[in-house]
């Protein structure tokens, strides 16, 4: 006799709750298997393709795993050192750029720039907290990140996870398919196939416009002779996920730069905004339509807010897995409401069954 509807909901509730606990309690442990596990998944269907081509699994893995390894270094020797250059330059001209502006400020504008005025006093005091803080961060970022366990963990740690999980994808893929409740199979089967459809639109797709996109910028930015283009052009890739968001910021914080390094050189300053409107250009019209697509169904409020809460209860953790488990929660609310739908809650008819057996006198 099957369990009751109540029971099984009781029992995956309480695996649930246990399965949060554990990840809480692991934290940053965790850390590099996610980054690890999040490689492997992006790169499967690479994998597969190469299968399809006539190698074998293992080969394809090691084919993955050199050119990443290749990537990798060449990012290390050549952007990495020059990123962190600017972004630490960055902020120690932030006292620079606000003084500047409050000049100009000044002479434009003298009547909300008098002594003691509001606009006056914020300018200084960004600058300020931009230097201090901005420095603390940088300083903090750069020390961690060259620490001998981060270095191990992440040269390491990751690298291996990625390329075991990556070799034995399908094998876990058919372990976990084993496991699944059979009364229940076939409905979570195809929850995480429509799961799988909005992580690969959304998470493959979207981190390849990230990519493209931020590459794009900086080496743009960088030709039309802006100081800091690689540091915008990477910011303003990494949060094109967000729509418009890595757009405007990016495109507000590279013309603010490019007015404080070009005034007066109108062609250079219109130079640096046409490079965000081609990059949008081509973000709506070319990368988001061929590597996203329409169907992903995640609204960006959705995400805001994934990122947001999640970022605030588990940190640096909760902000990697923001997105997939928005994905996941996205295809599970559908799903519960298409059953809402055809639910008697929602009709409000209740299906003829057979009549009641009467009661004997």
């Amino acid at each position: 006799m099957a369990l009751p509807v109540r029971q099984q909901l009781t029992y995956w509730s309480i695996a649930l709750v246990v399965l949060l606990a554990v990840l809480w309690g692991l934290g940053s442990v965790i850390l590099p298997f996610i980054l690890g596990g999040a490689l492997a998944y992006f790169m499967d269907p690479v994998a597969d393709r190469l299968q399809r081509l006539g190698l074998s699994r293992t080969w394809s893995t090691l084919v993955i795993a050199l050119l990443l390894a290749a990537v990798f270094v060449v990012i290390g020797l050549l952007v990495l050192p020059t990123l962190i250059r600017q972004t630490v330059q960055l902020v120690e001209t932030a006292p620079d750029i606000a003084a500047r502006l409050q000049g100009f400020l000044t002479a434009q504008f003298p009547a909300i720039m008098v002594e003691g005025s509001v606009v006056r006093d914020t300018l200084i005091s960004i600058g300020e907290a931009i230097k201090s803080q901005g420095g603390a961060l940088v300083s903090g970022v750069l020390t961690s990140a060259m620490s001998v366990l981060n270095a191990i963990i992440f040269a390491v740690v990751v690298p291996v996870v990625a390329f075991y999980m990556l070799l034995d994808w399908d094998h876990m893929v058919a372990r976990i398919d084993a496991l699944l409740p059979r009364e229940h199979a076939p409905v979570i089967r195809d929850l995480a196939r429509d799961i799988d459809r909005a992580m690969a639109g959304f998470l493959r797709g979207q981190v390849s416009v990230c990519l493209i996109l931020g590459s794009f910028y900086a080496i743009m930015l960088m030709l039309a002779g802006l100081q800091f283009g690689l540091v915008v052009g990477a910011f303003a890739g990494a949060i094109t996920f967000i729509p418009y968001v890595g757009a405007l910021i990016g495109g507000a914080l590279a013309l603010g730069l490019a007015l404080f390094q070009f005034w007066g050189d109108w062609v250079s300053i219109g130079v640096v905004a046409g490079i965000f409107v081609l990059g949008q250009f081509l973000e709506g019209n070319v990368f988001t339509p061929r590597l996203v697509g329409s169907s992903v169904g995640l609204h960006p409020l959705w995400l805001i807010f994934a990122l947001s809460a999640l970022g605030s209860v588990f940190g640096f953790v909760g902000l990697l897995v923001a997105v997939p488990i928005a994905a996941m929660v996205g295809v599970l609310v559908r799903f519960g409401i298409e059953r809402y739908k055809e639910s008697h809650l929602y009709t409000g008819q209740v299906k003829d069954g057979p009549p009641a057996p009467k009661e004997g006198m």
